[in-house]
């Protein structure tokens, strides 16, 4: 008992992030893809060096990984990693590990609910689900605009499984989030989870796309950290609630206030989403047409009904809720009396449900236009390709 004691007391229990040496990692003299720009390393101070060693102290003298890496994303670097993906090319180990890291660090730093304002001449495009449609992804760039510091970004959740491109999908979308921290926002949806990810598809594809052994291994490690730190909700101008899923179960009685956006940036969300309370209802739940709450038919949260939603606008001083997580034939539906929206952005998704996909288009003065769009080709690598049919998560 005391020599198992003794192993555990030696196991680092510290996140992937915090471990990872990206030393150990090079970039091959082969590679001719996008290349990252390097900062000049920094001088280290007095102070930092003294709070290295207390740091190291403090992690049982384990060897503390080397500190930040100095490649970073640029325009010319996210422009390339484009084009790259689009020609079925990979990026090196070192590169994904870099990105991880980077937006692992940013994306900790956020609330869980995060607020978002539209300035003159700029305007924000809202997206649904894009489950691994690269090629449909890269179509929504061309026909709302790359993203800028005026040309804004929300991505509602679900980037990854179902789509064969789930890789080239959510790390395009984190060098886009890393080079624009300020205009492109990235929610967490359902599938941005361990359980999902290991019966979808994005698993698989990781480990087939970096090998099954240490770097596979580590990357959907890495991943996972960062979708644990993706924020839950944002909110437009302090008018528009966006999240992947929707409402939530507690309402407003004698008893309880209901559910405010104080409680949402209070969410604990740096962990799975388990199946039940605020994080789970704001990924899993849908609206209904009948008034009140039902039981959800996924079997995780609730559905809600059109005075539901009104109560949470009410309360929250709100206008509107914009959610995703259903596919919609036309891309878009309209539904609770104009004040809930569901955006899904999977053109015929699956490779099979005809569907078109849609993007919303917010202005200063929150006027919204849709814009609908049909599938387009992709290679020949069927939607659940990488998916793992004997699990039952």
């Amino acid at each position: 008992m005391l020599f198992e004691k003794a192993i555990e007391s030696n196991e680092d229990s510290r996140p992937l992030s915090e471990r990872l040496n990206i030393d150990d990692y090079t970039i091959d003299s082969s590679y001719t893809g996008p290349i990252m720009k390097v900062r000049e390393p920094e001088q280290l101070s007095e102070d930092s060096i003294k709070k290295l060693s207390i740091e190291k102290k403090n992690n049982n003298d384990k060897d503390l990984p080397n500190k930040e890496p100095l490649e970073y994303v640029d325009e010319a670097f996210v422009n390339e990693l484009a084009i790259w993906f689009k020609d079925q090319k990979k990026l090196p180990a070192r590169y994904v590990y870099v990105l991880l890291l980077q937006i692992i660090k940013l994306l900790k730093e956020l609330p869980s609910l995060v607020d978002i304002d539209i300035s003159e001449g700029s305007k924000l495009i809202i997206c649904g689900d894009v489950h691994g449609q690269y090629y449909d992804l890269l179509n929504i760039f061309k026909l709302a605009g790359n993203p800028s510091p005026t040309n804004g970004f929300l991505f509602n959740g679900d980037f990854v499984d179902r789509g064969s491109f789930s890789v080239e999908t959510v790390i395009l979308l984190f060098s886009y989030k890393l080079l624009y921290p300020n205009s492109f926002f990235l929610n967490r949806g359902n599938h941005e989870s361990i359980s999902m990810n290991k019966f979808y598809g994005f698993e698989g594809e990781v480990l087939a796309k970096f090998g099954s052994s240490t770097n596979g291994k580590q990357i959907f490690e890495l991943f996972t950290e960062a979708f644990n730190c993706l924020p839950v909700s944002h909110v437009v101008k302090n008018q528009i609630y966006v999240v992947h899923g929707g409402l939530y179960s507690e309402d407003v009685t004698e008893e309880k206030n209901g559910v405010t956006l104080d409680m949402i940036r209070k969410i604990d969300r740096f962990k799975q989403p388990g199946d039940s309370g605020l994080l789970a209802e704001s990924l899993w739940s849908d609206p209904q047409a009948l008034p009140g709450r039902s039981p959800n038919r996924r079997g995780v949260a609730i559905q809600f009904g059109p005075d539901v939603t009104e109560q949470f606008l009410k309360l929250n001083n709100l206008k509107m809720i914009v959610r995703s997580h259903e596919q919609k034939d036309n891309g878009y539906e309209i539904a609770h009396d104009g004040k809930c929206v569901t955006v899904f952005s999977a053109p015929n998704y699956c490779d099979e449900m005809g569907n078109l996909g849609a993007f919303m288009e917010v202005s200063p003065d929150l006027s919204i236009k849709y814009t609908t769009f049909a599938a387009v080709e992709h290679p020949p690598v069927k939607s659940m390709a990488y998916a793992n049919m004997n699990s039952f998560y």
